[in-house]
């Protein structure tokens, strides 16, 4: 199912970036342009996303990427 209509991003790939480390909306966008054009799915990746603990928040707090380049390519290579 899409999430973000206007990338063609999936409840599937959200969900793999969250898995990468992506705890945020914000960071979601990052690793694939979710939510940063018409912004109708922000919502939904917030929702995907929950409200559980971020398993990199800490890292996050202290200014470290939550994802690396090497994360994010290899997530596109995989989608």
């Amino acid at each position: 199912m899409y999430v973000c209509s206007c990338f063609g991003v999936t409840e599937k790939q959200v969900k793999e970036h969250a898995d990468a480390g992506a705890c945020t909306p914000r960071q979601i966008a990052s690793a694939c342009k979710a939510g940063t054009d018409c912004g109708s799915c922000v919502r939904r990746i917030q929702a995907i996303l929950g409200r559980g603990n971020c398993p990199r928040r800490e890292l996050v707090d202290q200014g470290v990427p939550a994802l690396t380049t090497e994360t994010v390519t290899e997530l596109q290579e995989a989608a």
